[in-house]
């Protein structure tokens, strides 16, 4: 007997006489004769459909597992993956590398981003009831763009139906450390359930004409009357005042989403619409404190308690049309996200700068918001195919009245003499946009009866323009004249207008000068690619391609105050030949090897490159960008065993190397008695690692009772990251604090250290039901993330170490029928461990806590419905 080996496309291939007799039957039938009969070996059975379709190592997240796994939103969902971790509950981090190191694309296209540190997009602006699928691709193939460090997230917004349907549901939640509890509030607006000012924090009218002046609001600009008017126009009492509020509600969201296919004869047109709205509470109460070393021991020196209640309230809305007419396609997404944080907080303790106990008082308001338009297309001509797409995108971030005032304890009375002690009044907004297009053309030489090679090539272009800025305002007394019984007024009369004149408090500007407060910024990629995709040998699949960039990046400093514009750094301008090799070996049934090497980048992003302070709220730290970054040279190196033993069964075991060349690093810079985070290029770096994922089903294990119908599923994936940062005896840095000029990198970078943000494990497991006759599914998800470094420390202090610890999750769904109609029921709880948020510093016996609270135990409940 004569043995074959066929792999699945070619199985597929021969399959297509079988599916069309009609081609049989015009040509004259052979005549008969003795034929052998073959064995044919399929391999590739249990492959899926995505695996197959790409040569590269990739891990996708299917719309089965946002529905298992219950998560809200894009950046929690991506996290149950091997290899990714969640930062600051909104970047998504592959492998243990930076948010700064993966790029996002929706439905293959960039996207701008509304964060004033980061130019990548916040994927928790991205709601799970939008999105059919997310690829997360870890080895670099040369159809995406050269920014390419831990791997590209790709998010497939959901398409229209194949039948028409209208969906809705609706949620309930509480959380055991906020949920009608004790809270801080402030009043702000009318419309802030909405996410949406009513216009009360709109610029006021004379602060307004005095910035179309372009001049700096001082007394050397301005008369006392006219600083009167304007410190008076200032909407003080609704953004000051901190209010307790002893019943914090409950979480709550609705969803709702229809579709339809309409034949139009020659075709059929789809429409698909999808909207949400998402308000949930967050009380947070802990510690925050700073070190200080001393005889080999870091020892508390500042030392505050602090609460804090957030507000984030999440508007969404998804409208997407299809046209399909025999092998040709065009799709038309929109989507839109508006996202709002509401904030109070409040600490109290020892300052040891100001040698006193104090009280910081803060409000803040946060509006981001993320605007997409999209138009692909897709055309079969035969063997040969074209894709193309077109997108705008606009993301915006308005922070108004940011407000902050610091009262001194003096005889056991707090005061606020608005000198020592000083207040701020913000407005701060970020515009970001990117306009992109691309097209790829696919042309399928047959090698043979059984192989094939696939032919690509395409041109890309975005072009990233952003603009930033930020003014602050204080209230100030001249000579510290202000009376005592001012200075223990509640906030929102020490800042009423009765106080505000020439004898008491005078409105003043401390705007950064000469272009700190102010940047444009540009970044504009022409990319082209050419990649051959074949089965060079039989079972042997190579992928091989090579992308050329051309990028220009520039920052440029505004003064806002008509004087001569600061001088702008060199602009970034670079060109690569990137090159990309992915081999795969289909070597026995449904397992194969993969092997990848490529050449990457990195560049800075806007805020890395801008010579502007910026204090980020979350962390009570101040950035400020470093103009003389360079870009990030990377060298990667992949190899993947993949075993799929049934469908949607499988266990991989891959293993990593990367070669970073200038990566970014984050350091401080102190200037004064201000401690700044800023950035620098380390010399070089190396990152490696192993992962494992095992997805397995098992059947009923009784034949009767409870357990007879139940299809049990274990999930685990783990990695195995190291990172070390390199620094050799001559190598130099370009700080900012150099002006350019070059500096020993053992001063600033410790040989050896771990990247910022890398953790060297990372650990999953799911562990669940699922019961086709009950229509019910529950999951046990646990998640493990091990310490990583959330900041560099100052000089001579310990490395500021965040701690994520264990999740322990569970979610519930069930499907009943009320009225001869279904109703499917959800349940889930998160954090039911209880664990904690801890960010450290620790040296000898000493530990001092930079941020520590209680997150909590969640808890959620759902219907939905589908008509």
């Amino acid at each position: 007997m004569k043995t074959s080996h066929l792999s699945l496309s070619a199985l597929l291939l021969a399959t297509t006489a079988l599916l069309a007799p009609q081609v049989a039957f015009a040509q004259a039938a052979p005549p008969a004769a003795e034929t052998e009969v073959e064995e044919l070996t399929v391999l590739g059975r249990f492959i899926p459909d995505v695996m197959r379709e790409t040569s590269e190592v990739s891990s996708v997240l299917t719309i089965e597992d946002l529905k298992r796994a219950g998560d809200d939103t894009a950046a929690v969902a991506l996290t149950r993956m091997s290899g990714l971790s969640l930062v600051s509950g909104r970047f998504v981090y592959v492998r243990g590398l930076g948010e700064r190191y993966s790029s996002a694309l929706l439905n293959g296209s960039p996207l701008p981003s509304p964060e004033p540190l980061q130019r990548v997009v916040p994927l928790d602006l991205f709601p799970s009831n939008i999105l059919a699928s997310t690829v997360v691709q870890k080895t670099y193939s040369a159809s995406y763009p050269g920014e390419f460090g831990g791997g590209v997230i790709d998010l497939k917004t959901i398409s229209t139906p194949v039948e028409p349907f209208f969906s809705f549901g609706f949620s309930v939640g509480a959380n055991s450390e906020t949920t009608q509890k004790d809270g801080l509030t402030y009043y702000g607006s009318d419309t802030d359930w909405t996410g949406y000012d009513d216009g009360a924090r709109e610029t006021p009218g004379p602060l307004a004409a005095a910035l179309a002046d372009r001049k700096r609001l001082t007394d050397s600009n301005f008369t006392p009357a006219q600083l009167q008017t304007i410190g008076q126009s200032f909407n003080n009492a609704p953004m000051n005042l901190l209010q307790k509020n002893s019943n914090i509600d409950f979480d709550y969201s609705v969803d709702v989403s229809a579709g339809r296919t309409f034949d139009l004869g020659f075709g059929t047109l789809g429409l698909i619409a999808v909207a949400g709205f998402d308000n949930a509470w967050r009380t947070r109460v802990g510690i925050q404190q700073e070190g200080f070393v001393q005889a080999g021991n870091i020892e508390v020196r500042t030392d505050y308690d602090y609460r804090s209640t957030q507000n984030d309230i999440v508007l969404n809305g998804l409208l997407g049309a299809s046209l399909q007419w025999g092998d040709h396609e065009v799709k038309w997404t929109n989507f839109y996200v508006h996202s709002t944080t509401k904030e109070a907080r409040s600490r109290v303790g020892y300052d040891d700068l100001a040698g006193a106990n104090v009280r910081d008082d803060y409000t803040e308001w946060f509006e981001r918001s993320l605007s997409n338009t999209q138009l692909v297309g897709a055309h079969e001509f035969g063997q040969f195919e074209i894709d193309w797409r077109a997108a705008y995108a606009r993301s915006t971030r308005d922070a108004p009245y940011e407000k902050g005032i610091r009262y001194r304890l003096v005889n056991g009375v707090y005061e606020h003499n608005a000198s020592q002690e000083q207040n701020y009044t913000r407005f701060s907004e970020v515009e970001d946009t990117v306009a992109s297009a691309g097209i790829d053309f696919t042309y399928t030489v047959p090698l043979s009866d059984a192989r094939e090679a696939i032919l690509s090539g395409g041109l890309a272009y975005s072009d990233n323009d952003r603009h930033a800025e930020a003014r602050e305002y204080r209230f100030l007394a001249l000579n510290n004249s202000l009376p005592q019984d001012v200075r223990r007024q509640r906030v929102d009369y020490l800042l009423s207008d009765f106080n505000i004149g020439p004898n008491l408090l005078v409105v003043r500007e401390t705007t950064g000068s000469e272009g700190a407060a102010a940047y444009r910024a540009a970044l504009e990629v022409q990319g082209a690619y050419a990649q051959v995709d074949a089965e060079v040998l039989p079972l042997v699949r190579a992928a091989v391609g090579i992308r050329y960039e051309d990028a220009t990046q520039s920052v440029t400093p505004v003064d806002l105050f008509g004087g001569v514009p600061p001088v702008a750094p060199p602009a970034l301008e670079n060109q690569y030949w990137l090159p990309a090799a992915t081999v795969t070996w289909n070597f026995a049934e449904d397992m194969q090897l993969r092997l990848g090497a490529s050449k990457t980048i990195a560049r800075p992003q806007f805020r890395e490159l801008a010579p502007q302070q910026y204090l980020d709220p979350e962390l009570d730290r101040l950035f400020i960008g470093n103009p003389y970054l360079v870009d990030t040279e990377l060298l990667n190196f992949d190899a993947r065993y993949e075993w799929y033993f049934d469908s949607d069964q499988f266990v991989t075991l891959g293993a990593f190397y990367k070669d970073l060349d200038k990566p970014v690093e984050a350091v401080v810079n102190e200037s004064g008695a201000t401690v700044q985070q800023t950035y620098i290029n380390a010399p070089k770096a190396r990152l490696y690692g192993v992962e494992v994922e095992i997805k397995k089903y098992f059947d009923p294990v009784m034949e009767a009772g409870w357990l007879a119908s139940k299809r049990w599923l274990v999930g685990l994936n783990y990695t195995y990251s190291k990172s070390e940062v390199q620094v050799e005896a001559g190598d130099l840095v370009y700080p900012l604090a150099g002006g350019g000029s070059s500096r020993l990198a053992q001063d600033y970078v410790k040989d050896g250290s771990a990247l910022q943000g890398q953790s060297e494990h990372l650990a999953n497991a799911q562990f669940g039901y699922e019961d086709e006759e009950a229509q019910s599914q529950a999951t046990l998800l646990v998640t493990y993330v091990g310490d990583r470094i959330s900041a560099r420390g100052r000089p001579g202090q310990p490395d500021l170490i965040q701690s994520p610890g264990v999740m322990l999750d569970f979610t519930y769904r069930k499907t009943v029928t009320v009225r001869d109609h279904d109703l499917q029921l959800g349940l889930k709880a998160r954090n039911l461990l209880g664990e904690d948020y801890e960010e450290f510093q620790e040296l000898g016996a000493g530990k001092v806590y930079a941020n520590q609270y209680e997150m909590g135990r969640s808890l959620s409940v759902s219907v939905s419905t589908k008509f």
